[in-house]
């Protein structure tokens, strides 16, 4: 969240504005502006455009309020130019719940629909979509079809859209979670595929950036199940590193500069009468060696807010905290005392390792099955294989 500015909140869920949406305003303000000449219909459209993000907001809190019925708590949603993000503390395994969730947002957007199309009858206006091409001139109709076509389109069978968790969720219900995934950012890419195409045909830069955008959250999300699939159900313990280096509070940064060049490891655990008290990261002391001298000692160079972890806490939850955190190192520790570390490059290994002995499983088994069929009798049924 630091490139991000908290707006507000609601539900006690933190609603922040990423950057980049400022510059929205500003592109649409000059936009309008450029278009009419006139202040007053510049920020009328300006208006419009706010009031889409607050339908965003809505949407978002959608998802969020529907998770949190089933036990699911959101950390936050920032808004972006490109629309809303609600980051929620997990996925739920349950593939219904995942599905109520997915729909919680688009739903949102149909509520607002009928109460602005409830509205509009009331007082007479119009309902012809043709208003969208001048959107400022009817600004109750054009969010109506606005908020159509922001459900529609978020249901479209493509992560990161709404549609794709819905088709994952249907999928779960007759397999493999991770198999689900895997299908569904096929079905999306393909799509993202037949965007790029008709947007190169077309001449239409918004579809060719859809494409990408599509395109890329499927790769992602296929990603994302992958790690949950080898990771879900495991502890840290299966996975941390167990043999490090420690620095000492009043450790100097000469002293790290050794274990730097000495070794292999890039995070250094800063200690002080066996409790870890801070992290000092490559990044943070090359760039002090830049700046204070190597006597400093490594307490005024180290991160002191530290995300800490146990032994036997869920591998997948703490992957996706320093994901999310952008944390390359988690230190463990049990009963006070620092037990192993817990790095991003040793989780792709346990990943790698776990993945190479469940295909090798596969083959044994198909191996064997094969085998089977070829020593059965004639006319007898094949045995099948049986999963240990």
């Amino acid at each position: 969240m630091k490139r991000s500015l908290k707006i507000g909140s609601v539900a006690g869920i933190g609603i922040y504005l990423h950057w980049t949406f400022l510059l929205l305003i500003a592109a649409i303000f000059a936009f309008y502006y450029v278009q009419s000449q006139n202040v007053v219909a510049a920020v009328s459209g300006m208006g419009l455009i706010l009031g889409v993000f607050v339908c965003v907001v809505l949407h978002e809190l959608g998802h969020a309020l529907t998770a949190r019925r089933f036990g699911v708590g959101t950390r936050s949603i920032t808004l972006y130019p490109i629309g809303g993000l609600a980051r929620l503390e997990r996925i739920p395994s349950e593939p219904m719940k995942e599905f109520w969730i997915a729909v919680g947002g688009p739903a949102v957007n149909m509520a607002i629909a009928v109460v602005l199309g409830a509205a509009l009858f009331a007082t007479g206006g119009t309902f012809d979509p043709s208003v969208l091409q001048a959107p400022g001139q009817h600004v109750l109709a054009s969010l109506l079809w606005i908020n159509v076509a922001l459900a529609g389109f978020n249901m479209l069978p493509a992560f990161p859209m709404d549609g794709g968790r819905v088709l994952r969720a249907l999928l779960a219900l007759r397999g493999d979670y991770a198999q689900a995934t895997q299908t569904a950012a096929n079905v999306g890419q393909a799509m993202a595929i037949l965007f790029g195409l008709f947007g190169l045909i077309s001449f239409n830069p918004i579809l060719l950036f859809i494409a990408l955008f599509v395109y890329v959250g499927a790769q992602q999300e296929a990603q994302q199940a992958t790690y949950r699939a080898f990771t879900e159900g495991t502890p840290v313990r299966q996975a941390m590193v167990t043999r490090f280096v420690t620095l000492g509070a009043e450790d100097t940064l000469q002293d790290a500069v050794d274990e730097l060049l000495a070794g292999t490891d890039h995070d250094f655990p800063v200690v002080d009468e066996g409790r870890v008290v801070g992290i000092l990261r490559r990044k943070a002391l090359i760039q002090a060696l830049s700046q204070k001298d190597r006597s400093t000692a490594v307490r005024e160079v180290a991160d002191r807010d530290v995300i800490t972890t146990g032994p036997g806490a869920p591998l997948y939850e703490v992957f996706q905290r320093m994901s999310e955190a952008n944390c390359s190192t988690v230190p463990v520790e049990e009963n006070g005392e620092l037990v192993g570390l817990l790095t991003l490059e040793n989780v792709g290994e346990y990943i790698m390792v776990s993945s190479a002995e469940r295909s090798q499983a596969a083959r044994r088994l198909s191996e064997g099955a094969e085998v089977a069929i070829r020593s059965a009798p004639e006319g007898d049924e094949p045995p099948s294989p049986r999963k240990g």
